[in-house]
């Protein structure tokens, strides 16, 4: 199969593409299901992944704009390190997955498609998440819409605060 049916990417392709980092403007915008932004912290914000891995995709962020984990002192790598923490521990609430891939590419060679602005992906997994789809069609089956997931993401942070 060379064709996959997804109708909801025309909004995308056909935007007016914004300038700038992506990051750094996720951050400047209020959390909300448009903006993806699920919560903010004094160095620190989280987001879902427009372009997921798999169901759940979660990128942390620092609020600094840069692009070397060095470059975080000790207060900005503690409260990025516990807002990981944080949405893990609200993936596993809300989807309940069985392991995650957490971790940073830092560097474009590294495989980072945002090579500018330091990030970390949540990336929840499930036994035979990995099946024949992306082996034979290269094609990745995402079974919840994000604006679906948004709001049971958001729903958890409400009642668990």
């Amino acid at each position: 199969m060379d064709k996959l049916w997804a109708p909801w990417r025309k909004e995308y392709i056909t935007r007016k593409k914004p300038k700038g980092c992506i990051f750094c403007n996720a951050y400047r915008q209020r959390p909300s299901v448009k903006t993806l932004v699920l919560q903010k912290t004094k160095h620190s914000f989280s987001m879902l992944n427009l372009f997921p891995y798999n169901n759940g995709h979660i990128l942390v962020s620092p609020v600094k704009h840069i692009i070397d984990l060095n470059k975080l002192n000790q207060a900005e790598m503690i409260d990025l390190m516990n807002l990981v923490r944080l949405n893990v521990r609200l993936l596993g609430k809300v989807l309940k997955p069985q392991g995650y891939n957490i971790g940073f590419n830092q560097g474009e060679i590294s495989g980072a498609g945002i090579a500018d602005h330091l990030h970390i992906h949540i990336v929840p997994r499930w036994k035979g998440d990995s099946n024949f789809m992306p082996v034979i069609a290269q094609t990745k089956i995402i079974s919840e819409s994000l604006t679906s997931l948004y709001g049971s993401l958001k729903k958890c942070l409400q009642e668990n605060k």
